[in-house]
C-alpha cells in the first residue's frame, strides 16, 4: 500500500520515510506543501502524513478533501495538546501524534490504519469508531478457523457483511457461500428448504431437491434470523451441528456434510432462551464465537464516513454529480438516532444523491422528521413472556400490540397537534364531524400502516385503523395487519417488516384471525 508523506518538517519525515520502505510499503516524499495535490492525483496514495502544519488552511482543506476520497491522513503536531488533538481528529485526522515522535509507534499506528482499510476495502464494513476496530479485528481472528459464528445486532447494521468477509477472508472462500432467511421461509417450507426432500415426500414434491445445507458442503451457510426457527426446526438444527449429517424429508439415508455455521439473530438469542422460545442447548452449540454489530447510534464518528462512501458509490451508480453537504447537515445526520441503521442511512444518501438539488446539500433539505428528531416513532417496547404458556402470546406477539398502542398514542397526539395548528379556512376540530385531510393525517400515504381516528358521516381511508370504544387487543392487532397488508398491496414480506414481527409470525395471525392471503 502506498504512503505519501509531506517534508513540512525534513527531520522526522526522511527518517519516517525511510522507515516505512524497510517495512515494505511504497512511499512518496513531497514538499513543498503546494505539490502535496499534484502529488495525490499523480500517486494515489492510502494514506498520506502531514510533518507539519496540521491547522493551516490548506492542510484543513487538504484533509476535508482526502476525506472524500476515502484517503487516511496522520499528522504529527508540533505541541503536546489533547484538546488540539481532538480538534484535529474532529476535522478528518485518523491519528495524531505530538513531537519529537516515537517514530515505531507512528509506523504501528500507520501498520493499524492501513490493515484496517484493507479489511473494510475486503468486507464493505466502513468505520474507525473503537466499536467498528474491534468488529474488524474479531473477523480477522475467526475467518481462518471454521468454528460456528453467531453474530447478533439490530436490523440494518450490517450482519450478512460480516458473514462474508468470514467466508471471503477464511479458507472457504473458492466454495459455496449459502445464505437462507430463516423468518422469511414458512415453517411448513423450513425443513425442505434447510435439509432438502425426496421425491414423493409431500404433496407437490415431484422430484428431488438438495437443501440448503447440501448445497453449502465445504463451504459456508448463514442462517439470518436464527431466532426465528421453530422448536422441530431446532432440534434438527443441533442434530446437523452436532453430527455434521442430516437426513432428507422423506428419506432415510444418512447424509454426512462440511460446511461452517455463521448464524445472525436481531434479537438477543439469551432472551429468547429465558422465555423458553429458543433451545438454550442449540443457543450454546451456536454461541461459539460471537460478534456484535453496534447499532449506528452508538457509532456517531462514523456516520461522515459513511456518508462519504454512500456519495461516491451512488454518484458513480447513477452518474449523477453531488455538490457536497454542509456541515449543519452533517450534523443534523449525525445526531439523528437511526433506527433502521446503516440500512437506512444507505437508502437516504442515494435519495440525496438522486433528487440532489444541483447544489450543496443544506439542513434544510434533510427531511424534516430528522430535523425535528422524528425518531420518536421507532419506540423499541421489549416485552418478555408474561403470558407464557397461553395460546398466541409469546413475548414477540406481545411487543407488537404494546408498540401499536405506543404508536396510536403518538398519533393522536401529533394529529390534535395538527389540528391546531392548522387554519386553513375550515373547523378542524376532532368530534365535530370534521377531520384533517387524509393527506395531513400522520402516516397516510407515507408508506406505512397508520393508526387514525375515524371522522363521523365520512369514510375511512384504506390503510387506517379505525378505534372504537370497547374493541379488543385481538381486533386492532387484526386490523393493524388488515392495514398493512393493504398498504404493501398484499406483500406479506413488507407487512410484516412493517409491523416489526417475523414473517412466520405474521403468517400464523392470518391463520388464526382468518384474514385472506391474497
Amino acid at each position: 500500500m502506498k504512503v505519501l508523506v509531506t517534508l513540512t518538517d525534513v527531520e522526522p519525515a526522511v527518517r519516517l520515510n525511510a522507515m516505512l520502505e524497510a517495512a515494505g510499503y511504497e512511499t512518496t516524499l513531497v514538499s513543498p506543501i503546494d505539490d502535496v495535490r499534484a502529488a495525490i492525483r499523480r500517486e494515489s496514495p492510502d494514506l498520506v502524513v502531514l510533518t507539519g502544519g496540521l491547522v493551516d488552511k490548506a492542510n484543513v482543506q487538504l484533509v476535508r478533501d482526502l476525506l472524500w476520497d476515502g484517503v487516511a491522513v496522520v499528522g504529527l503536531a508540533d505541541i503536546v495538546d489533547p484538546a488540539l488533538s481532538e480538534r484535529l481528529r474532529a476535522l478528518g485526522f485518523v491519528e495524531v501524534y505530538a513531537k519529537p515522535v516515537d517514530l515505531d509507534e507512528v509506523i504501528a499506528g500507520i501498520r493499524r490504519i492501513l490493515d484496517r482499510r484493507r479489511l473494510a476495502v475486503e468486507t464493505g464494513l466502513i468505520g474507525e469508531s473503537e466499536a467498528m476496530r474491534e468488529v474488524l479485528v474479531k473477523i480477522e481472528q475467526m475467518a481462518p478457523v471454521s468454528s460456528t459464528v453467531l453474530i447478533e445486532g439490530e436490523s440494518g447494521t450490517g450482519k450478512e457483511l460480516v458473514a462474508r468477509a468470514l467466508h471471503r477472508l477464511g479458507p472457504r472462500r473458492a466454495k459455496p457461500f449459502i445464505a437462507v432467511n430463516i423468518g422469511a421461509l414458512p415453517e411448513t417450507l423450513l425443513e425442505s428448504e434447510l435439509f432438502g426432500h425426496e421425491k414423493g415426500s409431500f404433496t407437490g414434491a415431484t422430484e428431488r431437491r438438495l437443501g440448503r445445507f447440501e448445497l453449502a458442503n465445504t463451504g459456508t451457510l448463514f442462517l439470518d434470523e436464527i431466532g426465528e426457527a421453530p422448536k422441530s426446526t431446532q432440534v434438527k438444527l443441533l442434530r446437523v451441528l452436532e453430527q455434521r449429517e442430516l437426513t432428507r424429508v422423506g428419506g432415510s439415508q444418512v447424509i454426512k456434510v462440511d460446511v461452517r455455521i455463521v448464524a445472525a439473530t436481531n434479537r438477543p438469542l439469551r432472551d429468547q432462551v429465558e422465555e423458553g422460545t429458543f433451545r438454550s442447548d442449540l443457543y450454546y452449540r451456536l454461541n461459539v464465537l460471537t460478534i456484535y454489530l453496534p447499532p449506528l447510534r452508538d457509532r456517531r464518528e462514523d456516520i461522515p464516513l459513511l456518508v462519504r462512501a454512500f456519495i461516491q458509490e451512488f454518484s458513480a451508480t447513477h452518474e449523477r454529480p453531488f455538490h457536497g453537504i454542509s456541515a449543519d447537515a452533517m450534523k443534523i445526520l449525525a445526531d439523528y438516532p437511526w433506527p433502521g441503521n446503516v440500512r437506512e442511512l444507505r437508502n437516504l444518501v442515494e435519495s440525496m444523491v438522486v433528487l440532489s438539488p444541483g447544489r450543496e446539500i443544506t439542513a434544510a433539505d434533510i427531511p424534516r422528521a430528522m430535523r425535528e428528531g422524528g425518531s420518536a416513532r421507532f419506540l423499541p417496547v421489549p416485552v418478555g413472556a408474561v403470558l407464557r404458556g397461553q395460546e398466541g402470546s409469546s413475548g414477540r406477539e406481545l411487543e407488537f400490540i404494546v408498540r401499536s398502542l405506543v404508536e396510536l398514542k403518538l398519533q393522536v397526539e401529533e394529529l390534535r397537534q395538527r389540528v391546531d395548528e392548522t387554519r386553513d379556512g375550515r373547523d378542524t376540530r376532532l368530534g365535530d364531524g370534521e377531520v384533517l385531510p387524509a393527506a395531513r393525517q400522520p402516516g397516510v400515504g407515507a408508506g406505512y400502516a397508520s393508526v387514525g381516528i375515524e371522522p363521523r358521516e365520512t369514510e375511512p381511508a384504506s390503510n387506517v385503523v379505525t378505534i372504537a370504544p370497547g374493541m379488543r387487543m385481538a381486533d386492532i392487532e387484526r386490523a393493524a395487519i388488515v392495514a398493512a397488508l393493504r398498504e404493501t398491496r398484499g406483500n406479506r414480506r413488507k407487512a410484516a417488516d412493517q409491523l416489526g414481527i417475523g414473517e412466520r409470525t405474521l403468517y400464523r395471525k392470518l391463520k388464526e384471525y382468518e384474514i385472506p392471503e391474497g
